[in-house]
């Protein structure tokens, strides 16, 4: 397994939840404020304002960007007219998902693009993506996690190299296989050189689901498995940090 710097990431007693499934898998990064920052985005900030010795209880303020750490985002970060984050009903994040291990070709070429090809490839070993499932791609980036530089593949020009969705593998998907959303273990499911953001434009046009930074993705079987995505509720997000669960039969 790879480690994202993260604590133990699955239950494996099915009899510590009350679900009955296999094995409970987190999905999302601790936010903390370390985490690395798409360039521009404001620091994740947290802020003491009480204290056990002055006021008898501890509590503090955070500030984050609302694309930061694991994430989903909304219609409205990329379409003017599009809906918030608060626009998706619980029964919305409820969601199948498959899980395509592309890591090797990512190793290779971190401007790597998932195309329609390698889909076709991986479903000819694992069957078709299932109508209204999340396409997970786990191509190792959470191993970068703690390496903002390695991690954004930044080659001090200002470009971005990590792996991600190519477009027209995301218009397949929506097309041919009426997917419910993608998610990826990088800071963007669009390619890094992709300054069209292809995949997300289409995926929100929907509305669907998009994730990012995700984490432990080498825990989640290709098929059979589920996953609970919990943005917070904000009024008119752009997007939302997020707690991603999966859950193994």
């Amino acid at each position: 397994m790879v480690k994202g710097g993260d604590d133990d990431s699955g239950e494996k007693s099915s009899a510590t939840n009350p679900l009955g499934v296999a094995k409970v898998v987190d999905l999302s990064h601790t936010v903390d404020e370390q985490i690395p920052l798409w360039p521009g985005d404001p620091p994740m900030k947290f802020t003491t304002v009480a204290n056990f010795k002055d006021d008898g209880y501890y509590l503090r303020k955070f500030s984050i960007g609302e694309h930061s750490a694991t994430h989903m985002n909304a219609p409205n970060s990329f379409h003017a007219n599009g809906v918030g984050i608060d626009h998706y009903k619980a029964s919305d994040l409820i969601r199948k998902a498959v899980m395509i291990d592309v890591k090797d070709k990512a190793a290779a070429d971190p401007d790597y693009a998932f195309s329609v090809d390698d889909l076709k490839a991986w479903e000819a070993e694992n069957g078709e993506v299932p109508v209204g499932s999340v396409v997970l791609l786990n191509t190792g980036w959470t191993q970068y996690w703690r390496n903002p530089k390695k991690f954004f593949g930044l080659d001090g020009k200002g470009g971005l190299h990590f792996p991600g969705f190519d477009g027209e593998t995301t218009k397949y998907l929506l097309d041919q296989r009426d997917i419910a959303g993608v998610g990826i273990d990088t800071h963007g499911v669009d390619p890094g050189q992709d300054e069209t953001y292809a995949t997300n434009t289409q995926m929100l046009a929907k509305p669907r689901i998009v994730l990012e930074n995700l984490t432990n993705l080498d825990q989640m079987p290709a098929t059979g498995a589920d996953i609970v995505i919990a943005p917070l509720k904000l009024k008119d997000g752009s997007g939302s940090p997020a707690t991603v669960t999966g859950l193994i039969p």
